[in-house]
């Protein structure tokens, strides 16, 4: 078999880094890059969900002043003014009926106040309404905590398949030169069909992986920039240099699953329902109570009716107006057992809460502290495929490996190096997302992600 000069093997993987460069050009493009901060930022201003959930929390803040302000003296006036016309008909001395007409106008004013003293819903209702306006808060916590590991996930999924892009890419331009290499070796009688059929299959596969590749970029950037609702763009790529696997602190398990029940947005939400549900028996069972109020009441009258025509009066009253409910035909007993049922299934939904959070928890734990050793492994498994490559095309100039020999070694090293950009990303994201269930993932823990990317 005749060997392949050094020079032309020197050409070759010139021309297939060349190649390689190229075709990452090609992907990145020239456009201003975008870091996950400024992904992040540009979801907080224009995600849909996120405004949506600012909305819900403002609604549910006025709760409590509108329960407090039922609580409060109620002030009300009218007036009212109206012009009669009369007509009435008496018998004179001679026993002759005579219609006299006569028209008068005729004023009211009344001014009241009402001030509840005794409402035992009325407490509820302002208990409820505080319960409401913690629910909203915390389900907006939640919201902002969901929009962080979502625009992170997002943006490592779109990171994640430029790179398996770029990987096929330079997969192709490799199979490319080993074919051309091929045929030259077959030509100058030192190869053999095979490599060249083998090279051939291979650079075809990797035109398919391509189009699904292609199609993946497109479809995770698309999804960022409708959480972002501006252009992606470039994105900043994760800095080797600054990549850094930390253990989370601490490791255990029990520790985790506690701080997200003492701090968990979603959970102080759930909370907060169980608390509204059981305000609202306290509401419904204050239907058998009596009511109490004190009232004052001040009115101005002139000719309010036939018999006082042109006549004016003027009442002040102060009182207090006692109410005991005697049968409502079963009305009220209903809304208990209805409130009742409420607030065994706002318990209910709050314990399933907590396992699903305890679950979640477990998965992303584990999902960071089982990617460290992976990404560890896969980075000596990355040397070791290259060191493979480079002693294979070795063993081709000397004549004891073929052309196959090195598309193996090099779809390998493909292999390991996506299995390693997805392992890294992995880590990333499941180290978020196991933050926003403790409802930590703050800005502060995304600058901390957000500094291992960069040009």
């Amino acid at each position: 078999m005749k060997k392949t000069s050094a020079p032309e093997l020197q050409r070759a993987n010139a021309l297939c880094k060349h190649a390689t460069a190229l075709a990452l050009l090609g992907v990145c493009g020239l456009a201003p890059a975008m870091d996950l901060l400024q992904a992040y930022e540009a979801a907080r201003q224009n995600d849909p969900n996120i405004l949506a959930a600012r909305a819900a929390a403002d609604i549910g803040r006025e709760r409590l002043p509108q329960a407090l302000a039922q609580q409060m003296p109620n002030v009300s006036f009218s007036a009212q003014y109206g012009k009669n016309r009369l007509a009435s008909t008496s018998p004179n001395f001679l026993g002759v009926d005579q219609t006299i007409n006569t028209e008068y106008p005729s004023t009211s004013q009344t001014l009241t106040i009402r001030q509840p003293i005794y409402r035992s819903y009325l407490l509820a209702q302002t208990r409820q309404a505080q319960a409401q306006f913690e629910e909203a808060e915390a389900t907006l916590a939640q919201e902002e905590q969901n929009l962080l590991a979502r625009v992170t996930g997002s943006y490592l999924e779109a990171l994640l398949s430029q790179e398996q892009l770029e990987l096929v890419l330079a997969q192709r331009a490799a199979n490319t030169t080993q074919l051309d290499i091929a045929r030259k070796a077959f030509a100058a009688g030192a190869g053999t069909r095979t490599d060249i059929d083998e090279a051939q299959a291979r650079l075809d596969s990797t035109l398919a992986l391509e189009i699904e590749a292609r199609q993946n970029k497109a479809y995770t950037l698309r999804q960022l920039e409708q959480l972002t609702g501006s252009p992606a763009g470039v994105l900043a790529r994760l800095n080797l240099a600054n990549f850094t696997l930390a253990d989370p602190q601490p490791a255990d398990l029990d520790t985790w699953i506690a701080r997200a029940e003492r701090s968990s947005p979603q959970l102080l939400s759930l909370q907060a329902q169980l608390e509204t549900a059981r305000q609202e028996v306290g509401k419904a069972s204050s239907g058998h109570e009596p009511t109490l109020d004190a009232t004052v009441q001040w009115t101005s009258s002139a000719s309010e009716n036939v018999y006082n025509v042109r006549n004016s009066y003027t009442n002040a009253s102060v009182g207090v107006q006692l109410t005991i409910p005697i049968y409502g035909g079963g009305y009220t007993s209903s809304q208990v057992r209805q409130a009742l049922a409420q607030q065994e299934r706002a318990s209910q939904a709050l314990e399933a809460g907590r396992r699903d959070l305890g679950m979640r928890v477990f998965r992303e734990l584990r999902g960071v502290t089982e990617n460290i050793p992976k990404v560890r492994a896969l980075e000596k498994a990355l040397s070791s495929a290259e060191q493979l490559i480079v002693s294979n095309r070795k063993s081709f100039q000397a004549g004891t490996r073929t052309v196959i020999d090195i598309l193996n070694a090099e779809q390998q090293r493909f292999l390991v190096l996506r299995d390693l950009a997805q392992a890294r990303y992995v880590y990333l994201s499941a180290r978020i997302r196991l933050l926003s269930l403790v409802g930590e993932a703050d800005l502060g823990a995304l600058t901390a992600i957000s500094q291992m990317f960069g040009p």
